[in-house]
């Protein structure tokens, strides 16, 4: 299996976009249609030997033990087919697995490029549809449609060549027929791309709806909104259970309409056989014996069966397709960065970290600017205090600055190579230990580099009284911590990062007098050579910074006036 993979370029279709994904398990997928195919192709002496025996049986009265060898020859036979099918099974399921791990890595990277603002404006839900129950809808197409597919022409040829040798009316029984199963299968997945893409759609918005009720369960109870958004939900449920029935409709249908045409052909073919050994029908210039009979007999419907397989798998075809469009919009991310952040160039400071020129800012739902007209550059050495009343706009200029905010006017300039580090005032703190949510920041630290942003953010202070100090466990969101400790924790995460710029949102709420001095303490020593931004109200973090910026009305007052 080829361990490099693949990236698929903005723009491809779906059909392109499985292709590029197939090549990262090239090997496997090979592997497994090619031991279908030889597996196929042993039915040809398996129906040979079956049909030899009966006509040495029952027709030429041969002794029970002469068919020995051939019995043992049928047995070897169907041995070796059964363990082609199970071999062929395992790296069909390995290339699934390889696929799957792949798929789920590019995902990851595209959320990562397309950046937090792309990621904030979607449902967190379909988000996860995307990476869960999209990537799992390609496990038939990989592990089945593509394996089958040199099956359904390796396997079909031999069996029609081997009929044609036998007797030609048969094959040309075959011959005809064959053409009206991938006709059909045509028709039919053009439908069933529709309704499958639909159907996952369906799942996403589903999942999307029940994970956002799901997250604000507290206030849906606190304003007493549940019975209608049960209301929500089960209309959601609906549209699924409605899309999936077309689905599962459109899979009875066809797999009907094409086990009628198989039928109806193995049936021509037991008609011909049966007038002819009644002597109401000859067409041969031999007369045909019952050994041949039950050759062609027995190899007609396995004639049929690849292409009956390879139409159920159609409909998985037509999953991956619909399912590929969906993941594509997490995978082209082209238009990831907002196209209002620049780097810096020659009209701005070059000793500015990040110049803002008459920017205004607006979250995606508001319907006004919450800042506008801001003009200001940021530079090493510049400790700013961001003080005003609570809803003036400090956050909301700290995750413009972070880049989690796009600029709806104006111009934001970056240093090129600009490490930000973000303390957001509600930070996420994930299950587990209070050194893997401190490793988040800096996955290669060592447990030395740990201890130390953790004690110089106070994180050790209160972590020396729990059961097993960094390594206790939290629950999600920081459960059996106090809003200071958390802080104190996303703190330490921006300490070990190493930033240029440290962009801190009320870092030491909730903190008492000694412990806010010491965090005060810690960040300005941390930040010497470095800008600080820190939004706050408390009277003690405004005296530790060097600038205080005042956020009043729209605009950002610094000391030298409106910005």
């Amino acid at each position: 299996m080829s361990g490099e993979t693949m990236a698929a370029p903005t723009g491809m279709t779906a059909k392109a976009r499985l292709q590029a994904l197939g090549a990262v398990a090239r090997t496997p997928l090979r592997g497994a249609g090619a031991l279908g195919v030889i597996g196929g192709i042993l039915l040809v002496p398996q129906a040979a030997l079956i049909a030899l025996c009966l006509q040495r049986a029952f027709v030429e009265g041969a002794a029970p033990a002469t068919l020995l060898p051939l019995l043992c020859a049928l047995l070897a036979t169907l041995l070796l087919r059964t363990g082609l099918g199970w071999a062929s099974r395992r790296l069909a399921d390995r290339a699934v697995e390889s696929i799957r791990v792949d798929l789920r890595a590019r995902i990851a990277r595209g959320l990562v490029a397309r950046g937090p603002v792309w990621v904030r404006s979607q449902q967190s839900g379909a988000l996860a549809e995307r990476m869960g129950v999209h990537v799992d809808a390609l496990e038939g197409y990989f592990g089945g449609f593509v394996p089958l597919r040199a099956e359904v022409v390796g396997v079909p040829l031999a069996i029609l060549l081997a009929v044609f040798f036998v007797d030609r009316t048969v094959g040309l029984v075959l011959l005809l027929t064959m053409p009206l199963v991938p006709v059909f299968m045509m028709l039919v997945g053009w439908g069933a791309q529709a309704a499958s893409q639909r159907q996952l759609q369906a799942l996403a918005r589903m999942g999307g709806h029940f994970a956002d009720r799901l997250r604000g369960l507290g206030l849906i109870r606190l304003y007493g909104r549940g019975e209608t958004e049960l209301q929500g939900i089960r209309a959601a449920a609906e549209e699924l259970r409605v899309r999936s029935l077309r689905v599962l409709r459109i899979a009875f249908l066809s797999s009907a309409v094409l086990e009628f045409f198989a039928s109806l052909s193995v049936a021509m073919i037991a008609l011909y056989l049966g007038l002819s050994y009644l002597g109401m029908l000859d067409l041969r210039a031999t007369p045909l014996t019952l050994g041949m009979g039950v050759f062609c007999l027995l190899l007609a419907p396995e004639f049929y069966a690849p292409l009956r397989r390879l139409a159920t798998h159609y409909h998985d075809r037509a999953a991956a397709l619909a399912a590929m469009d969906e993941i594509a919009v997490v995978l082209d991310s082209d238009a990831s960065a907002p196209p209002s952040v620049e780097t810096a160039h020659a009209s701005v400071d070059p000793s500015a970290l990040v110049s803002a020129r008459a920017i205004a800012l607006r979250h995606p739902a508001a319907t006004r600017d919450v800042l506008h007209d801001i003009t200001l550059d940021l530079r090493r050495d510049r400790h700013i205090a961001l003080v005003g009343a609570s809803g003036d706009g400090k956050s909301t200029l700290l995750e413009a600055l972070a880049g989690w905010l796009p600029v709806r006017e104006g111009t934001l300039y970056r240093a090129s190579g600009l490490r930000i580090g973000y303390a957001p005032q509600r930070p996420f703190l994930f299950a587990g230990t209070l050194r893997a949510n401190l490793r988040m920041a800096k996955p290669e630290a060592n447990d030395a580099e740990l201890e130390q942003a953790a004690e110089a953010a106070q994180v050790s202070r209160f972590a020396m009284r729990l059961p097993e100090g960094l390594d206790t466990v939290i629950g999600e969101r920081g459960f059996g911590l106090s809003g200071g400790e958390a802080r104190r924790v996303a703190l330490a995460r921006v300490f070990l990062r190493d930033p240029d710029l440290l962009l801190l949102d009320e870092p030491t709420a909730f903190l008492d007098p000694d412990t806010e001095a010491a965090v005060l303490r810690a960040i300005t020593q941390f930040g010497r050579g470095r800008a600080i931004v820190m939004a706050t109200h408390s009277s003690t973090a405004q005296a530790a910074m060097t600038q205080v910026w005042q956020v009043r009305g729209g605009r950002v007052h610094t000391d030298g006036g409106a910005s």
